[in-house]
């Protein structure tokens, strides 16, 4: 129990001392809203950036990179990957360091499914290097994932 208070603080830290990224690239306009490019952040961050996305009532098309905190939204409900997009994974890591804070590899791996879930756990949730794959491979590692009908290849 003494080991799990300072991870829970630690955790608590990163949510609030890392700079808000979640809301980068995310473009509400239309019957949709589109992630461009999204470089993830904070993983607290974007949990909270997912649910409320969740509840928009919009189609959310993922489309370019898509990476780090941000592989969380792929299995949203409501999302759909662009043809052309590409999903980066890598370990969750406090900001400027090599290390790895306690859980939050944990939570991200909550989000996922299929192989994806599998390699995550099997590896990528440990690699400083990203890992990247197409939508057509994401969607192959993860058959309930799809690739958007709404955007031409």
């Amino acid at each position: 129990m003494k080991m799990i208070r300072p991870a829970l603080i630690l955790i608590a830290a990163l949510a609030t001392a890392t700079p808000a990224l979640s809301q980068e690239g995310i473009r509400r306009a239309g019957p949709f809203i589109d992630v461009w490019n999204n470089r993830g952040g904070n993983v607290l961050q974007m949990v909270q950036t997912r649910q409320d996305l969740a509840g928009s009532g919009r189609q959310v098309r993922i489309r370019g990179y898509c990476r780090s905190a941000c592989t969380i939204l792929t299995t949203l409900p409501n999302a759909c990957l662009g043809p052309r997009a590409r999903i980066g994974f890598h370990a969750p890591r406090i900001p400027n360091t090599q290390i790895i804070p306690p859980y939050v590899d944990q939570i991200m791996g909550n989000f996922y499914r299929g192989s994806i879930r599998d390699r995550w756990f099997g590896g990528w949730n440990r690699s400083m290097e990203m890992q990247v794959i197409s939508a057509r491979e994401y969607v192959r590692m993860d058959p309930q994932a799809r690739i958007c009908d709404s955007i031409k290849p």
